[in-house]
C-alpha cells in the first residue's frame, strides 16, 4: 500500500493542466475503516500538503463526531479524492476534477484496502463516480435517500463554508442525517 501511495504522490500525468503544479494528496493504510471520497484538494490543502485542514475539515469532523486525532489516523480514515491535485480556481470555486486520476489510480488503491466498512461520498462528483446508475437526480436527493446506499456508501454535501446556502435550505440534513452518520461512524471506530 505504501509503495502505491508513493507512486501516486509522485504522479505527474496532468502536470500541464495544473496552475500550481502537481502535489497529489492521498492517505490511507490497508487497515483504513472509512474512506473519504471527495472532489479534489483545495488551495489550502495544496499549500499545506494536508487534506481537510481548514474550515471544511472542521465542519466535516463535526458532522462525523470525531476528534482531529481520530480523523487524521489513516487506520480510521483514508482520503481518496476523485482528483489528487488542486485543479485551480474557476468562476464560482475550484475547477472540476480532471478525468485522469480516478480511472488511473482508484482501482489499484481499492485492491489494497482490506477493512473498509464505509465510503463517504462528499459532493456530486464523488457521488456520480461511485453511485453511477443508482444515483438519484441530484445531490440533495442522494443525501436525503442516504439509506438507499447503506451499508457501503453514505452520500454527503460538501462541508465547505460556501455551501451554507444548501445547508440552510435543507435543515433536515444537520437535524437528522448528521446524527445517523455519527452513530454509524462511532460504531465503526
Amino acid at each position: 500500500m505504501q509503495n502505491l501511495l508513493s507512486q501516486i504522490k509522485n504522479c505527474t500525468v496532468c502536470k500541464a493542466h495544473l496552475p500550481l503544479g502537481p502535489r497529489p494528496i492521498i492517505t490511507g493504510t490497508k487497515n483504513s475503516k472509512i474512506v473519504l471520497v471527495s472532489q479534489a484538494p483545495g488551495r489550502k490543502a495544496h499549500d499545506n500538503n494536508r487534506a481537510w485542514d481548514d474550515a471544511s475539515g472542521r465542519k466535516l469532523r463535526e458532522w462525523l463526531g470525531v476528534t482531529e486525532t481520530q480523523f487524521y489516523d489513516p487506520n480510521n480514515f483514508a482520503v481518496l479524492p476523485i482528483r489528487f491535485c488542486y485543479p485551480g480556481k474557476g468562476k464560482t470555486g475550484d475547477l472540476p476534477p480532471r478525468q485522469e486520476c480516478a480511472p488511473l489510480w482508484h482501482a489499484p488503491v481499492w485492491v489494497q484496502f482490506k477493512k473498509v466498512e464505509l465510503v463517504l461520498l462528499k459532493g456530486k462528483y464523488a457521488q456520480d463516480q461511485y453511485l453511477g446508475a443508482n444515483a438519484k437526480k441530484n445531490l440533495t436527493e442522494n443525501v436525503a435517500n442516504y439509506t438507499d446506499f447503506l451499508p457501503r456508501y453514505f452520500p454527503l454535501p460538501h462541508p465547505s463554508p460556501v455551501n451554507h446556502f444548501w445547508r440552510g435550505k435543507n435543515p433536515w440534513f444537520e437535524d437528522v442525517v448528521v446524527g445517523e452518520l455519527q452513530d454509524i461512524v462511532d460504531g465503526i471506530l
